[in-house]
């Protein structure tokens, strides 16, 4: 039972109302000027269109209030703009989104904050199709300028500028996401911050933090009712599972992911390909083969060429399909001579050399395994390096670099493979 405050008791001082910190973000990267790598990746009058929408919005943007923005650009400057666009002739998908932009040049007091980082986003979206990050990092990071309160725009910025390898940046932008969208309620972004963040972390080698990072989303995904965010941070934790020795709790998360990921989830294919691959690095080759060939119809939507190819040249060799090994033998000699992908041929390259190994071709996958150990320690990876000079070792000892023999599948195991394999076949249909 409650009790009743004595009379000469001290006043209760008021709750303090907690408020979610949200951290700056880092808006540069090594450009001199801001924006003007866009230049680097459209010349001509289109280029400087671009360039000069993501400065026309860094300086709207920062005049706050909005009402205070009135007379900010000159006159005429609103047509001078729209014939830029013109002569340009740029893409009929931007064009409404380059107007919406260069609206703010004739309004802007009255331009709405929301339909300039729409606009932004169908840019930034429309050169991320063209693989031109630095273009979609710019204008990504102005719609989040034009709406600093949204998480999701900050998400945004976070996601392409890691693709594009700005690490530092991408951090900061997913922190900063995390702030905003648990301000806003934004669960769905507040999840989603906190699974990019612990791949950031993974991808340094630091599985502690990224665990810890990966259950936050699990947690804020679950409470939330968020499936496929669900499904994702469980794929999250299933990967990092996967670095320990704890077999049956490794299984156990790939299931429940699988269970989770809806049948039309675009990420379904790069889970199972996760999963495969798990199990090709404990030797079960005869249930990762057929999940690999499931994935390959798809390898446009979400896994790498590249890393596919790597990872059925080794299980196809495990597994003496000389056709499916000669396939993926013949993309990856491609990509390493023509330079393609080079943070990922050095590895690709070691999984060759252990299926030309296993298949019993020796000389390929000594030569495979000498390019890949030159390539990794130009590139300073360590790791592979390490991988590559294992796999000479024990070709120089005339001994396999693996057993050619494939581990026993455990019932759990073919029984996902199975499920994996219809449900890729499937997914086909729906996609």
């Amino acid at each position: 039972m409650k009790q009743p405050r004595r009379p000469d008791a001290p006043p209760r001082k008021p709750r303090r109302r907690w408020r979610w910190h949200v951290p700056p973000a880092i808006v540069h990267g090594a450009e001199a000027l801001e924006g003007t790598e866009i230049l680097s990746e459209y010349t001509g009058e289109l280029g400087l269109v671009l360039w000069q929408a993501v400065r026309d919005i860094s300086l709207w943007s920062s005049i706050t209030p909005p009402e205070s923005r009135a007379g900010l650009f000159g006159p005429n400057a609103g047509k001078r703009r729209a014939a830029s666009i013109a002569a340009a002739d740029p893409d009929a998908a931007i064009v409404p989104a380059l107007a919406t932009i260069a609206r703010i040049l004739e309004d802007p007091a009255g331009t709405s904050s929301e339909q300039v980082m729409l606009a932004c986003r169908e840019i930034s979206q429309w050169a991320d199709g063209r693989e031109s990050l630095a273009t979609a990092l710019a204008f990504a990071q102005a719609a989040a300028f034009a709406c600093p309160g949204n998480a999701a725009a900050g998400l945004r910025v976070g996601q392409v500028a890691r693709r594009r390898g700005e690490l530092a940046r991408s951090e900061t932008w997913f922190r900063r996401t995390i702030g905003l969208a648990r301000q806003a309620r934004d669960w769905a972004s507040y999840a989603e911050a906190f699974d990019a963040l612990g791949n950031l972390y993974l991808l340094r080698g630091n599985l502690p933090v990224a665990k810890q990072l990966f259950i936050r989303a699990y947690r804020a995904s679950k409470r939330h009712s968020l499936r496929p965010l669900l499904a994702r941070s469980l794929h999250s934790l299933f990967v990092i599972s996967a670095h320990g020795e704890q077999h049956d709790e490794t299984q156990a998360l790939a299931r429940s992911a699988y269970e989770a990921y809806d049948a039309e989830n675009p990420r379904l294919p790069t889970f199972a390909h996760d999963v495969a691959y798990y199990w090709s690095l404990r030797g079960q080759f005869a249930a990762a083969l057929p999940v690999f060939k499931a994935v390959r119809p798809h390898i446009n939507v979400s896994v790498d060429s590249l890393h596919l190819d790597g990872s059925i040249a080794r299980a196809a060799g495990a597994m003496r399909d000389r056709e499916a090994f000669d396939g993926a033998r013949t993309e990856i000699w491609r990509a390493a001579r023509a330079n393609e992908n080079p943070s990922l041929v050095p590895g690709v390259l070691v999984d060759l050399a252990r299926g030309a190994a296993m298949m019993g071709d020796l000389a390929e996958a000594e030569e495979a395994a000498r390019t890949a150990e030159k390539l990794a320690t130009e590139g300073l990876m360590t790791m592979v390096a390490h991988d590559a000079a294992s796999v000479l070792e024990s070709l120089r000892g005339e001994r396999r670099a693996e057993e050619s023999r494939a581990s026993e599948v455990p019932s759990e195991v073919d029984g996902l493979a199975t499920d994996l394999v219809r449900s890729l076949d499937e997914y086909a249909t729906v996609g």
